[in-house]
C-alpha cells in the first residue's frame, strides 16, 4: 500500500511558515465538497480529493494517474520540528517545502534549513512567500499562481522577475540549479521555485500540485508501506498533560498502533518500553495544543499519521527518537543501535548538550564536517558536571574545552564552575549560530595564543656585528649591529655561532632611543651585560638567539604559522648549532 508522504515546512522567522499552513488548511476546508481535512495532532491530512480540486487541470502535467491517498502536513514547522523527524540514516520527512520571503531573499535559518535538508538528504521546493507585497500587487482571488500573474501589470512582473532572479543566483552559490516552476525542464536537476502569497491564497494550486506531482513521481518506492504490521514512528514532542499524564506526539510512518499495545523507545538511561493507555486524535479544524476536551480516542492509527499517545513510562522518552512497536522482532536492537549512534562520542573533543536527540544529531553532523570531535553529549541542561567534564580537555586539546549548549538551561552552579575554571558555555537557539559562535571562539582563542606566544617566546633571529662599531667594551657592552634575518628583542639570549652563550640583550637603541624590537634589514646599537667586546663577543661575527629545545618544538609544530620561510630555515640552523654543541660537550 502507498501512504500519503509526509511534508515538512521549514524557513526563517517571519517567512510565512506557519501562515503558509494555515492558508492550505483554510483553503482545502473551504473546498471540502470533495472531501475532507482531517488534523492529527502534529499533523495536517489532506485526501487527494481535496487536492484535485484544489489543483485541477495542473496534475494532468504529470502524465501519470496519481495514486496517493493525500499529503500529511506537519503543523510545526522549523528545524526543531524537522530534525526530531528522523530516523536512522535520514528524516522521516519525504519532502520539504522551504518557505522564503520573496522581498528577502535567502536569510541565516533559512541557510540553516537548507544545510540540515542536504545533510539529511531531504528533497525540497522553494515557496516563494509574500508575492502580495511587491509593489503593484492585485488579488487576483485565486489559489492559481498562472492565472494571476496574467493579471498583474508589467512592472509588477519585472519586480517578481528580479527577485526570482536573485534568489536564483543565490541557490547557485549553493550548489543548485532551480528555476521557476514553469520553466523548469528537469525536475531531478533543477530545484522548483513556486511563488505564493500565504495572505491570499494565490500559488497555492501550483505548489500543491509539485508537491504532490514531484511526491508521485520521484518517492513512490519510499511510499510503500506494510500499513498491518507492527507501528513504527518518531517522537516530535514529549508532554505533561491534565488529566493523561505522559504523553508523546509522533509521527507514525510505518504499520499500525493500537491501544494496548507495548512501544519502545529511547531515553538518557537506555530503551524504555511503555504500555499505550490511549491513542488520541484532536477533533476536526482543532488545534493541537488546545484542551483535552477536544480530543477523541482511537482504538488504532495507520501511517503516516500524527497522533498523542498516553501511557505510564513515558515520562523520559527523548524527543526525536524512534517509538516501535515491541511486536517487531529486533525492537530492542534497532533501539539500542540508535542510541548507540547518536550518543557516540570521541576520547577527546567538546562537550554538547541539547534539547532533543534530532537537534543533538544535527549538531553532530555539522560539529563533524568541520573535524569537531565530541567527548560527551546528552540531552538535558548544562550541569557543573559538563563544566568539569570540558576542563578536562584543557590539557589534551583547549579548543575542545567549552561546552556547546543547544536550546537548554545553563544551571547556577555550572555558571560558578564556568567563572572558576574559565571553561567557556557557548549557548544559542539557533544551530547555524551556536556552530558559528564556536568557530569564532577557536579562532579568538588561537589569536589570543598567538600574541601570548609572540609576548612569551623566543623567536629566531641572525644578526651580524658589525665591524668598528664598538661603542662601550663592558658593564654593559655596547656594539652596532645589522639584524640579518629574523628578529631580536630586549631579554632575548644570544649565542655565537658555536653554540656558546654570550648574553642577554639588555637594550636595543635606534640614535639614542630604546625600540622594542629590532627586525631583519635594521641597524641598531645593542647592550649587553654579561658580555666583554673582544672576548665573547668579535667583530664581524654571527650571533644567533638562543632557544630552548621547548621553544624550537613549539614554533616548529605549534606556531610554525608564525614564521616565514627564512625564518624556519634559520630555526633549522639554531637547532643544527645547538645539536653541534652538545655533541662537543
Amino acid at each position: 500500500m502507498i501512504r500519503q508522504p509526509i511534508i515538512c515546512v521549514l524557513g526563517h522567522v517571519d517567512h510565512g511558515k506557519t501562515s503558509l499552513l494555515d492558508k492550505i488548511r483554510s483553503t482545502v476546508t473551504a473546498k471540502r465538497e470533495a472531501g475532507g481535512i482531517t488534523q492529527h495532532i502534529g499533523a495536517s491530512e489532506v485526501p487527494i480529493e481535496v487536492i484535485e480540486n484544489i489543483s485541477g487541470e495542473l496534475l494532468k502535467k504529470f502524465g501519470a494517474k496519481i495514486t496517493l491517498p493525500g499529503l500529511l502536513f506537519i503543523d510545526t514547522p522549523g528545524h526543531e520540528a524537522f530534525t526530531n523527524l528522523r530516523k536512522r540514516g535520514g528524516s522521516v520527512a519525504d519532502l520539504a517545502i522551504l518557505v522564503v520571503d520573496v522581498t528577502k531573499n535567502l536569510e541565516p535559518q533559512t541557510y540553516e534549513a537548507i544545510n540540515i535538508l542536504k545533510d539529511y538528504k531531504t528533497p525540497f521546493i522553494i515557496a516563494a512567500n509574500k508575492i502580495d507585497l511587491l509593489t503593484g500587487w492585485r488579488n487576483a482571488e485565486t489559489s492559481s499562481f498562472s492565472q494571476s500573474i496574467q493579471k498583474q501589470q508589467k512592472s509588477v512582473v519585472d519586480n517578481l522577475e528580479s527577485n526570482i532572479y536573485n534568489l536564483v543566483g543565490k541557490l547557485s552559490e549553493l550548489g543548485f540549479n532551480s528555476e521557476r516552476f514553469d520553466r523548469v525542464k528537469d525536475f531531478q536537476k533543477e530545484l522548483v521555485i513556486v511563488p505564493v502569497s500565504a495572505k491570499t491564497g494565490e500559488g497555492i494550486a501550483e505548489l500543491l500540485m509539485y508537491v504532490t506531482g514531484l511526491s508521485q513521481r520521484f518517492l513512490e518506492m519510499r511510499l510503500n508501506i506494510e500499513v498491518s504490521g507492527p507501528g513504527k514512528g518518531s517522537i516530535l514532542e514529549r508532554k505533561e498533560e491534565k488529566g493523561l499524564g505522559s504523553t508523546v506526539d509522533i509521527i507514525l510512518y510505518n504499520g499500525t498502533l493500537h491501544v494496548n499495545d507495548t512501544v519502545a523507545f529511547a531515553t538518557t538511561s537506555g530503551m524504555r518500553t511503555a504500555k499505550i493507555k490511549a491513542l488520541l486524535k484532536p477533533k476536526p479544524l482543532q488545534e493541537m495544543r488546545e484542551s483535552n476536551s477536544k480530543f477523541y480516542n482511537v482504538d488504532f492509527v495507520s501511517a503516516a499519521s500524527g497522533v498523542k499517545i498516553s501511557g505510564s513510562g513515558l515520562e523520559e522518552a527523548l524527543p526525536g527518537s524512534i517509538i516501535i512497536s515491541t511486536e517487531i522482532a529486533d525492537y530492542a536492537l534497532e533501539v539500542k543501535s540508535e542510541i548507540d549512534e547518536v550518543f557516540a562520542t570521541d576520547a577527546k573533543g567538546v562537550t554538547l548538550k541539547a534539547d532533543t536527540i534530532g537537534t543533538l544529531e544535527a549538531i553532530s553532523k555539522l560539529l563533524n564536517d568541520i573535524n569537531v570531535k565530541i567527548s560527551k553529549k546528552e540531552i538535558g541542561s548544562v550541569n557543573k558536571r559538563d563544566v568539569i567534564s570540558a576542563f578536562a580537555m584543557r590539557s589534551t586539546d583547549p579548543y575542545s574545552s567549552v561546552v556547546l549548549a543547544f536550546n537548554v538551561n545553563v544551571e547556577q552552579d555550572a555558571l560558578v564552575e564556568s567563572e572558576t575554571t574559565g571553561v567557556k558555555i557557548i549557548n544559542s537557539k539557533i544551530i547555524y549560530k551556536l556552530i558559528d559562535d564556536y568557530k569564532e571562539w577557536v579562532e579568538m582563542e588561537k589569536q589570543n595564543e598567538k600574541n601570548n606566544a609572540e609576548r612569551s617566546l623566543t623567536f629566531p633571529g641572525q644578526l651580524h656585528v658589525l665591524p668598528n662599531h664598538f661603542f662601550r667594551i663592558s658593564h654593559p657592552a655596547v656594539f652596532g649591529a645589522e639584524i640579518v634575518c629574523g628578529k631580536v628583542k630586549p631579554g632575548y639570549i644570544m649565542m655565537n655561532s658555536q653554540g656558546i652563550v654570550v648574553g642577554k640583550i639588555k637594550e636595543i637603541q635606534d640614535n639614542g632611543k630604546a625600540v622594542s624590537e629590532a627586525k631583519k634589514g635594521e641597524s641598531f646599537a645593542i647592550s649587553i651585560d654579561e658580555a666583554v667586546l673582544g672576548r665573547q663577543i668579535k667583530e664581524d661575527e654571527m650571533l644567533y638567539t638562543h632557544l630552548n629545545d621547548e621553544a624550537i618544538s613549539m614554533l616548529k609544530y605549534k606556531f610554525q604559522q608564525l614564521l616565514g620561510e627564512d625564518d624556519k630555515k634559520l630555526l633549522e640552523k639554531i637547532a643544527e648549532i645547538k645539536k653541534n654543541a652538545k655533541s662537543q660537550a
